[in-house]
């Protein structure tokens, strides 16, 4: 069934949808948020106009659409569900389950030096939705896989390569190119929404009545900076463990690699020769100590720590004595723990970083950190983007490369502002969500982002438009242990279940069109196990039978 326009003839102008429910309910009528209003009512249909062929009209688009510093490269209507070809380097292949849709890939000249490549999923079953998403890491990667998740839910769904291409090395295209490193710290998703928004309108011949945006990550990063610096784009945005603060965060994760020994990966030396180094057999017996020490803080042994920020590991109980020599920590080795469960302290004393989060160094990914090599995506962007040089030695990483990355932070990327007053003044909601054991970015610092927010505004609780709700025992944006699935996109699989208090992405769309704040996330792990997900500063407490939310 097709979104419908209705046209009130009261003198005031309301825009409504009657859609087929995508929360197993049946067909609702649906008024903008927390606005009622008795009026007679006119139903236009919202799709491809009356006699028009979906088919023609978005093969069409190719030669009929103009819009500023744009050009259409391609179109592809998609009649069924099938595999199709990609678009740049990072993959080659990728599902389209929600045909038919019309396909649109395009280029956005941003400078003269510096462009972003797009596409937009545009299902003919579209409820009126636009949704634009985010990216990863430091890669110029169009997220195919939430563009076939948006469509899945009938939103029109666009997606970018942040202005660059690829994953291998992926900080070379920053080399020199100031208004590439633009694009990505905040010009591409703002114009994802701009042109995307064009290309909606333009193909269903009527404008989006909501805008929505998702991502995790660097995806997180730009969800934020969109509501710090383009207020106007998104009206609800979901931002998963949010690489905020980012020169800080970079510069911690530096200073973790270093702890350990780690070499520079362009070295030929091994990290294995520093006393300091910890092998993946020692890193099992420090996560085996951790969860003896601190598993059962939250009342239930169940390999998980619900608060990872309660956990005051001693790895002192894990130091070799006189006789022993296998299966323990050197004195060595305990400094290099603890300096590693510490937060990070700055040259003036300041807090630069929270600690890394007890339980997260399990993680397969952390192996990317602690694995002997020093961490890629810090050496990409201090050569690359702060340096501008191709060599640079690392293995005296320091906190005067943190202080430097804080000085020059190339693009505005910081995204560490607490003001997000005109996207709450507008009417935006904000859900954030972050995984407790994540091996990258500790939740704290999501936290610490809420709490500089609350500072800020002068709020003591953000409830009204921004709720941040942490997930014990998910890694980084998805997977790890226990329900950890909601909806929140990233790989097949994260949404399984399709209502509103299981889905994080639906559960925003009820707060932005019907005031329906959610007060929980229920997670799933695909095999009939859920866990209640709370709201911060709620704490989830285990009641002696199933985790609840307590003040």
């Amino acid at each position: 069934m097709s979104s419908i326009q209705l046209i009130i003839s009261s003198g005031v102008g309301l825009t409504a949808l009657w859609r087929c429910s995508v929360v197993n309910y049946p067909y609702y009528l649906h008024f903008p948020c927390c606005r009622l209003l008795l009026a007679t009512i006119i139903l236009l249909p919202t799709f491809v106009r009356a006699g028009e062929d979906p088919s023609a009209k978005c093969l069409g688009l190719k030669n009929t659409l103009r819009l500023e510093n744009t050009t259409i490269l391609d179109v592809a209507y998609i009649t069924a569900p099938t595999n199709v070809s990609t678009a740049g380097s990072c993959q080659s292949s990728a599902p389209v389950t929600a045909a038919p849709l019309c396909r649109v890939y395009f280029v956005i000249n941003t400078t003269a030096t510096s462009a972003v490549h797009a596409e937009a999923w545009l299902p003919d079953t579209w409820y009126g939705r636009f949704l634009g998403l985010g990216n990863r890491g430091l890669n110029g990667c169009i997220d195919y896989n939430d563009l076939d998740y948006g469509t899945s839910l009938h939103f029109a769904a666009i997606g970018s390569d942040n202005g660059h291409d690829g994953t291998s090395g992926s900080g070379l295209p920053f080399l020199n190119h100031p208004e590439v490193i633009n694009d990505f710290a905040f010009r591409a998703i703002h114009l994802e929404a701009v042109i995307g928004k064009q290309i909606v309108e333009a193909y269903y011949g009527t404008p989006a009545t909501k805008s929505y945006y998702l991502g995790c990550s660097a995806g997180g990063r730009q969800g934020t900076q969109a509501a710090l610096k383009f207020p106007e784009d998104f009206d609800g945005i979901v931002a998963g463990a949010p690489a905020t603060d980012f020169n800080h965060a970079i510069g911690w994760a530096g200073m973790l690699t270093q702890y350990v020994g780690e070499t520079d990966p362009d070295s030929n030396t091994t990290a294995e020769s520093s006393p300091k180094f910890i092998t993946p057999e020692l890193w099992s017996v420090v996560s085996a100590e951790i969860l003896r020490q601190c598993d059962t803080l939250d009342g239930v042994q169940d390999g998980i720590i619900t608060e990872p920020d309660a956990c005051n590991f001693r790895p002192e109980a894990i130091q070799c004595t006189a006789n022993q020599t296998t299966g323990c920590l050197t004195l060595v080795q305990v400094e290099t723990v603890k300096n590693i469960y510490s937060p990070l302290f700055g040259l003036d004393g300041e807090l630069i970083y929270p600690r890394y989060s007890p339980g997260a160094e399990a993680d397969p990914l952390a192996s990317l950190i602690f694995g002997g090599i020093f961490f890629r995506l810090v050496t990409d962007w201090e050569r690359y983007a702060v340096l501008n040089v191709t060599e640079h030695d690392f293995t005296n990483f320091s906190l005067q490369d943190i202080a430097l990355l804080k000085e020059v932070n190339p693009g505005g990327i910081a995204t560490f502002d607490g003001d997000l007053s005109a996207f709450r003044d507008r009417g935006g909601k904000f859900l954030t969500y972050h995984g407790q054991r994540d091996p990258f970015i500790p939740a704290t610092n999501s936290k610490r982002v809420y709490d500089l927010i609350s500072h800020t505004l002068s709020l003591p609780l953000l409830d009204d438009f921004y709720r941040l709700f942490l997930i014990p025992g998910m890694g980084h944006c998805g997977s790890g242990l226990g329900p950890t699935s909601f909806g929140q996109g990233i790989a097949p699989g994260t949404n399984a279940v399709n209502d509103s208090a299981h889905n994080i992405l639906l559960a925003l769309v009820d707060w932005v069109e019907d005031c329906v704040a959610p007060a929980t996330i229920i997670g799933s792990d695909g095999n009939g196990m859920e866990r209640t997900h709370c709201r911060y500063p709620m704490r989830s407490v285990f009641n002696g039978t199933v985790f609840v939310c307590e003040e």
